[in-house]
């Protein structure tokens, strides 16, 4: 694991240059994404969009909806080249945080959900 970890950076990129996952489960009302934008201009961009070799967002779908809010022409990002499409998705899901209640869409105080939207499976 220390040496998928040791060579990752922080790197300004375009915002337009970032692709969003069409099928990320997590979704995010505008107020919400508004919430987000004033955290950012209050405190910074402290948390870094991941994305992957291509720019697509593997998690910070929020954050970028975020920065455009505020017209921000660039954002941080750490890029997890090495991960396949399977890895991708078994990693978008811990990330969002996801529901107990596995019916329908289901919502927090954050974010929805939309089961519909993600079709990987996971074993244990």
């Amino acid at each position: 694991m220390a040496d998928r970890l040791s060579n990752k950076r922080v790197e300004f990129v375009p915002l337009s240059s970032l692709k969003l996952y069409a099928r990320n489960p997590r979704t995010h009302s505008p107020r919400q994404i508004r919430q987000i934008a004033d955290s950012i201009r209050q405190f910074g961009f402290t948390n870094p969009i991941l994305v992957d070799a291509e720019g697509g967002v593997i998690a910070g779908h929020g954050r970028v909806k975020a920065a455009k809010l505020l017209g921000m022409e660039s954002v941080p990002t750490i890029r997890l080249e090495r991960m396949s499409e399977t890895e991708k998705r078994a990693y978008v899901l811990p990330t969002t945080n996801w529901p107990r209640t596995l019916v329908g869409t289901a919502s927090s105080s954050h974010s929805n959900w939309s089961i519909c939207r993600s079709s990987t499976s996971i074993s244990i």
